[in-house]
C-alpha cells in the first residue's frame, strides 16, 4: 500500500516555479510535493537519472515485484546517467515517440522538462529545497495546454499523476534509506 503523502502545501502551489513560463495558459496544473530523508545533494542524482530508457521510474520494492526484472528501475546511482544538461532529449512514457527536452538543469535545485506532442504543450518541473532538518522538500509541477477534454485530464490524469508520484516518493525514500 502507498502511504506516502504527496500533497503540496498552499505556499508551494501558489509559488512560481522555473518553467512556468513554458506553458502560459495551462488547461491543467498538477502540483505534488513530498519530503525525502536526505539533503538535496543526495537526492539530485536520483532525479538526474530518472526516466524511460534511463534509470526508470522508482517504485517501492513490493510494487516493483509486479514488473519484469529487466524493466525495474535502478536501485543505485549510475554515473553514466549523471551528465544531463539543457538541450538533451529523454524518452517519456507518453507513447513511443514521446520525449522531453531538458530546458533547465540547475543542480541540485531545479530540473525542467518540456514537450510538444501534436497540439499539446507540456512542462514538468522538479524542484528540490533543503529543509532545516537536513531533509529535502521535492515539488513536482506538471502543466499542460491544448487538451480536448479538460475534466478528463484533471480527474483521470490527476489520479494517474497522484498514484505515480506517490509510488515515486515511496521508491525514492526506500532507495535513500537502504544500506
Amino acid at each position: 500500500m502507498l502511504t506516502t503523502t504527496v500533497a503540496p502545501r498552499p505556499d508551494e502551489t501558489s509559488r512560481a516555479l522555473p518553467g512556468d513560463d513554458l506553458v502560459l495558459r495551462p488547461d491543467a496544473v498538477m502540483d505534488r510535493a513530498f519530503t525525502l530523508p536526505a539533503p538535496p545533494e543526495e537526492v539530485w542524482p536520483w532525479f538526474n537519472q530518472l526516466g524511460k530508457n534511463r534509470a526508470g521510474w522508482y517504485m517501492p520494492a513490493w510494487l516493483e515485484r509486479a514488473v519484469p526484472p529487466g524493466r525495474r528501475a535502478l536501485r543505485e546511482i549510475e554515473p553514466a546517467l549523471q551528465h544531463l544538461r539543457p538541450g538533451d532529449i529523454i524518452d517519456d512514457w507518453g507513447g513511443r515517440q514521446a520525449t522531453f527536452k531538458i530546458v533547465i538543469h540547475d543542480a541540485p535545485h531545479a530540473l525542467v522538462h518540456r514537450s510538444t506532442r501534436g497540439r499539446l504543450s507540456i512542462s514538468w518541473t522538479i524542484t528540490l529545497t533543503p529543509e532545516a532538518s537536513g531533509t529535502t522538500r521535492v515539488h513536482l509541477r506538471f502543466r499542460i495546454n491544448g487538451v480536448k477534454h479538460r475534466r478528463l485530464v484533471e480527474h483521470a490524469g490527476g489520479l494517474v499523476d497522484l498514484l505515480t508520484v506517490a509510488a515515486l516518493a515511496a521508491g525514492l525514500r526506500e532507495r535513500l534509506t537502504e544500506p
